[in-house]
């Protein structure tokens, strides 16, 4: 009984390691400097008691840009992250069209179809809990050669407020339940709607993940004006870009319809026009 027991406890273990490998987390400068304030002030605090009040205060703006620094969803001071696609793939004259907050059982399959009719691929940003309630749309995604990536187990909007643990919880959680759906794991996360905190990163590298952002978003969860997103995607348009779009929590147009069917469409027949075609992260990515 205990030798297969302790069979088991291996098996899942080199189960983990074959689906999660872990990569090594290497502090960025903004983070190593804060850790150095931190315990600079404790030793100033030691030795000169009376400044307490300035080590104080300088901490505290350290933890405030830190926190600044996270609701910048492109920026990079608190780690990798992944912005615009590698310049080779940009000379290939490639793109990155992603999509968030699926899968949706209404535009997702709507979506689909319209990236067969342009013979484009994409990479859908999916939500663990989503995916659950809709495998076979997953499975679908995959069928058509499409990739399906971590976005969060839960998509809570104070996911940049969460500590480590709960952190770990939400992104290893969706690594779970997306590598047994897809039956391949996720390589990038995006967080939700780019926010973050210092304890990202390390979480990341624990589930062998990278941090992807956009070059470009048409904001079509909030503008309901398809011109308005298709000009905010497609205005000096280059290779290279990562393009964001959501199927799930998509605005609606005057008329009802989801904001990413009416601009979808129109972005492909730009992209053939500048002699640009969307391709998956992870195909363009190494």
């Amino acid at each position: 009984m205990k030798s297969a027991l302790y069979n088991a406890r291996q098996n899942t273990k080199q189960n983990a390691m074959m689906f999660f490998p872990c990569r090594n987390w290497k502090p960025a400068f903004a983070i190593r400097l804060s850790i150095f304030l931190l315990v600079g002030g404790l030793f100033v605090i030691l030795l000169q008691p009376a400044w307490w009040k300035w080590v104080l205060g300088i901490v505290f703006l350290d933890h405030m840009f830190l926190t600044v620094t996270g609701l910048i969803p492109r920026s990079s001071l608190l780690g990798p992250n992944i912005t615009c696609l590698p310049q080779s793939a940009a000379e290939r004259g490639e793109v990155a069209i992603t999509i968030d907050d699926g899968p949706d059982p209404e535009v997702t399959p709507l979506v689909l179809d319209i990236l067969d009719q342009h013979q484009a691929k994409a990479t859908f940003f999916c939500i663990g809990k989503l995916a659950q309630q809709y495998p076979e749309l997953c499975r679908e995604i995959m069928r058509r050669g499409h990739a399906i990536e971590n976005h969060s187990l839960s998509h809570h909007w104070h996911f940049s407020l969460f500590g480590p643990w709960r952190i770990h919880r939400e992104v290893h959680g969706a690594q779970m339940v997306l590598s047994n759906i897809c039956g391949t794991a996720p390589r990038f996360f995006r967080a939700t709607a780019g926010l973050r905190n210092p304890g990202l990163e390390p979480v990341l590298a624990h589930c062998g993940l990278r941090l992807c952002s956009w070059s470009r978003r048409g904001f079509d969860t909030r503008v309901n004006d398809a011109d308005m997103v298709l000009s905010r995607l497609a205005c000096d348009l280059k290779g290279g870009d990562i393009l964001l779009l959501h199927d799930g929590s998509a605005a609606r147009t005057a008329n009802g319809k989801p904001v990413i069917l009416e601009v979808l469409p129109r972005l492909l027949e730009r992209l053939a026009q500048a002699n640009l075609h969307s391709v998956t992260l992870r195909s363009a990515i190494p």
